[in-house]
């Protein structure tokens, strides 16, 4: 927990590839981009974070 959210949010990135097995799964150009752009936020301060269990509920929310 003592790493930046920028930091952590790239090891999530680099934990969940990890699970695939090697080689099956790349990101696009345009995937790598949208990351960066999104942590670059984070690191900035502009962008928040919500509980998964919050957006999950949103979801569900709108789909019944």
């Amino acid at each position: 927990m003592t790493l930046s959210a920028g930091e952590r949010a790239s090891l999530a990135h680099d934990l969940i590839l990890s699970l695939e097995e090697a080689g099956a799964y790349e990101l696009s150009p345009e995937q790598e981009a949208e990351i960066r752009k999104r942590v670059e936020k984070i690191e900035r301060g502009e962008a928040t974070g919500r509980p998964a269990a919050a957006v999950l509920a949103d979801i569900e929310a709108k789909l019944k």
